[in-house]
């Protein structure tokens, strides 16, 4: 299961479109802020049933959020023990030197800028994908 938080709906869609044709069945939930996503994660309000809000395998994390910032959902992820473990990748479109500064320094486990091109952008998810989900092991921890 994925937790996608990007308030851009056109780049969620390619998102979740280049995720799905690598595997068509996973789950990916979509949030548009910050406050949602750490309502999904701390299972609080309509995500309080842990069967509506299973612990994802990955969370893309866009940092220009409404309500609470990607940077903030991020250092609140990483200094919550349930959480820390969970894979954290920054996929954003600011290549600004403090945004990757604080995002190493919040424990991100990659940063990642969204190309501009649409063919560049669908191999750089698939290729998330396939790292993330594929290649990488996930400690049984």
């Amino acid at each position: 299961m994925i937790l996608l938080v990007d308030d851009n709906e056109d780049h969620a869609e390619i998102v979740i479109r280049s995720f799905r044709a690598h595997d068509p069945g996973l789950p990916i939930h979509h949030v548009t802020d910050g406050e949602s996503a750490l309502d999904y994660l701390f299972r609080r309000g309509e995500y309080s049933d842990p069967g509506v809000s299973p612990r994802p395998r990955l969370i893309l994390l866009d940092l220009r959020l409404p309500k609470v910032d990607g940077l903030e959902v991020l250092k609140e992820i990483k200094e919550t023990h349930e959480l820390r473990g969970i894979p954290v990748v920054i996929l954003t479109s600011s290549q600004a030197g403090i945004d990757v500064q604080m995002a190493c320094d919040y424990h991100a486990n990659s940063y990642v800028v969204k190309p501009l091109e649409f063919d560049q952008f669908t191999q750089l998810v698939r290729d998330l994908g396939s790292y993330w989900l594929g290649w990488n092991v996930k400690s049984a921890v």
